[in-house]
């Protein structure tokens, strides 16, 4: 196994570690393809780590957190050949035109490089349907404009319990329409607010961006894909691809 990967990996392997509040996401790639990806808690991400270490042959390492967790926690930087903290200082392969490029993601900018490197030459937008809901998009000069945060399927669900007195705390399911009781009346405002905002946000950049690509990613893509009737890519890697991509570019450098 580890021959052939050798043979055919133009930088052998890639390791991508995308850490959020709760846990980590760490995949291995061989150059553009995922190989194997686990979900880690974070306390045990440096322990996944040597276990990929042995199991593949990694010589690369980005590492991307939204959490406290950081260089000084992580044990095994020194093993890689090349090793990045992803930052604002990180070089990317697009053009950051955000007007505060200092206060955006990482996990937005990990969205804007995969849509400026599997995208190129045209104008994309990403929806990450994750704990927020962000809308990046980038132009087919490769230039990241922003875009829109907005709250996310849980914040939504938690905002309407905490704030109200008697409002009970539901997770997503299937809606109809029209509530008839006081949980499905949740369902639908949550739910279907949700889509057509979606829906709305989609119709205003195709507006006025000709051939838009949409691409939809995060934890809730696969259960708001099949709602959605604007044409779209699904692709819950995005992020991960994302990452990918800024190794791979700095390696070419």
């Amino acid at each position: 196994m580890y021959s052939y990967f050798y043979m055919f990996s133009k930088y052998n392997m890639n390791l991508i570690i995308d850490i959020g509040n709760t846990r980590a996401k760490l995949t291995v790639f061989n150059n553009n393809t995922i190989i194997k990806k686990i979900i880690s808690d974070i306390k045990s991400i440096n322990k996944n780590v040597r276990k990929l270490q042995k199991d593949y042959i990694v010589e690369n390492c980005i590492i991307s957190s939204v959490s406290k967790f950081g260089p000084s926690e992580f044990k095994n930087a020194e093993s890689f050949n090349t090793f990045i903290e992803l930052s604002r200082h990180t070089n990317i392969p697009f053009i950051n035109k955000y007007d505060s490029p200092s206060t955006l993601g990482v996990d937005r900018i990990a969205l804007a490089s995969a849509a400026a490197t599997k995208c190129p030459s045209k104008n994309v937008l990403v929806i990450d349907a994750g704990t927020c809901i962000t809308y990046d998009f980038i132009n087919a000069n490769g230039e990241y404009l922003g875009g829109a945060i907005s709250p996310g399927i849980a914040i939504r669900y938690k905002s309407l319990h905490k704030f109200t007195a008697n409002l009970p705390l539901l997770k997503k399911s299937n809606f109809k329409l029209i509530g008839t009781d006081t949980e499905s009346s949740i369902h639908s405002g949550v739910l279907n607010g949700l889509i057509q905002e979606i829906e709305a946000v989609i119709g205003q950049y195709r507006a006025k961006y000709q051939n838009l690509t949409v691409v939809l990613t995060g934890g809730d893509t696969n259960f708001l894909a099949k709602k959605l009737k604007s044409t779209i890519f699904a692709n819950p890697n995005f992020l991960l691809e994302g990452l990918n991509s800024i190794l791979i570019h700095n390696l070419d450098e």
